[in-house]
């Protein structure tokens, strides 16, 4: 038995909001064609054909669908997706949609319902911070749509994640931050560190490593004070680092220092190894021409896994070399070092919260295994 996670483009960079602080943007911007528009009928046709080419019974098939938006492909591309990949037997499919929520409504609600699509929302939590970034074709904020299609989400039972831009604003108000996922009742969150562009000046919105391990240390104790109480709400960094410490193998990707290739498929079929690296520089293939192990030991694959990826000097004397060896290459300037002095910002928090999080995981350890064994897919 084996299992096969797919990352779907399906409207390749194209979105109906304006986020300030897009790292897909930024990543299209430097290919040849920045976008590659809707996947085709007949795309979707061939990219199924090759993935099933290789399936045998008992296999698990895992499909993320993220862009730029997703739910711009519009329901009907989902439901002929959902009805070939519905004809594989003996072969467990599962569904993920990271979207801005703006075109979700009741049809797509039950749609991702009847399918059991755990489903990522994008919300930043504070809305001052979100309606600034997170803007519309006109310059407009879009907490209220947004807050509104978690709603519906809810109303409809459908299982649904937060995922929070952690930026430098958002970083230095932590107790508010957890205020508003209490009011919300948001059970699981996941922060993604604002991260700078791939060339060029640094964002503004960039997340730096004191903010990252301030804003963390914060919310640790507020979470673990949720735990004493009975209460269990999943921040994934803190339960990759648990899991980390528990089953000694990361649940997050990149979080020990390594890239394992995953595959992004954009709309045409072009295939790439990381979300982060969709570049002609990078691009392994087309999964319309080529099966999943065919794009997966293609020679891009080994020139992603071993392009330089320089690391500070100080990192060899850091007692967390070994749990982390510098972490995301993508996220190092937002979460370890900015190259411009010797702090790290994961060291900070892991100085300071490491025994915090032991206890937890000696406490919890028969939890955090069975919650590591159904996790997996939520993540960007």
């Amino acid at each position: 038995m084996k299992q096969v996670s797919i990352m779907i483009k399906p409207a390749s960079s194209l979105c109906d909001l304006r986020c300030k602080y897009c790292f897909y943007a930024d990543v299209a911007q430097s290919r040849a064609v920045a976008s590659f528009g809707m996947m085709k009928p007949e795309t979707v046709g061939a990219v199924l054909a090759n993935v099933a080419a290789e399936l045998q019974p008992g296999d698990k098939v895992h499909f993320v669908f993220q862009g730029g938006e997703p739910t711009l492909a519009g329901l009907d591309f989902y439901r002929t997706f959902v009805s070939i990949a519905g004809q594989w037997q003996d072969v467990q499919v599962t569904y993920a949609l990271q979207t801005n929520g703006i075109l979700l409504d009741e049809e797509w609600c039950k749609f991702l319902k009847e399918h059991d699509f755990l489903v990522g929302v994008s919300l930043d939590l504070l809305r001052d911070c979100h309606d600034e970034v997170r803007v519309d074709a006109r310059g407009h904020g879009t907490w209220k749509q947004v807050t509104r299609a978690i709603t519906l989400l809810d109303r409809h039972a459908v299982e649904y994640n937060v995922l929070c831009t952690l930026t430098n604003a958002v970083a230095r108000h932590p107790r508010q931050v957890w205020q508003q996922l209490q009011k919300l009742d948001v059970r699981f969150v996941q922060f993604t560190p604002c991260l700078g562009e791939l060339e060029g000046e640094r964002s503004p919105y960039a997340l730096t490593p004191k903010r990252f391990a301030d804003f963390y240390v914060t919310l640790f104790d507020l979470w673990r004070e949720e735990i004493r109480q009975g209460k269990w709400r999943s921040v994934k960094f803190f339960d990759d680092v648990v899991n980390l410490l528990v089953l000694g193998r990361p649940t997050g990707c990149g979080m020990d220092g390594v890239c394992r290739p995953q595959l992004v498929v954009e709309a045409d079929g072009s295939a790439y190894p990381c979300d982060f690296y969709c570049t002609d520089e990078y691009r392994l293939g087309n999964l319309t021409r080529q099966t999943v192990s065919e794009l997966l030991t293609a020679p891009g694959v080994r020139a992603f896994v071993d392009r330089p990826q320089p690391r500070p000097g100080f990192c060899e004397m850091c007692p967390y070399d070994t749990f982390c060896a510098g972490n995301c290459p993508r996220m190092r300037r937002e979460i370890c070092y900015t190259g411009q002095d010797a702090y790290c910002g994961y060291r900070d928090f892991l100085d300071r919260c490491g025994e915090g999080l032991a206890q937890l995981a000696r406490k919890y350890s028969q939890r955090l295994r069975s919650a590591a064994q159904t996790e997996g897919g939520n993540e960007k």
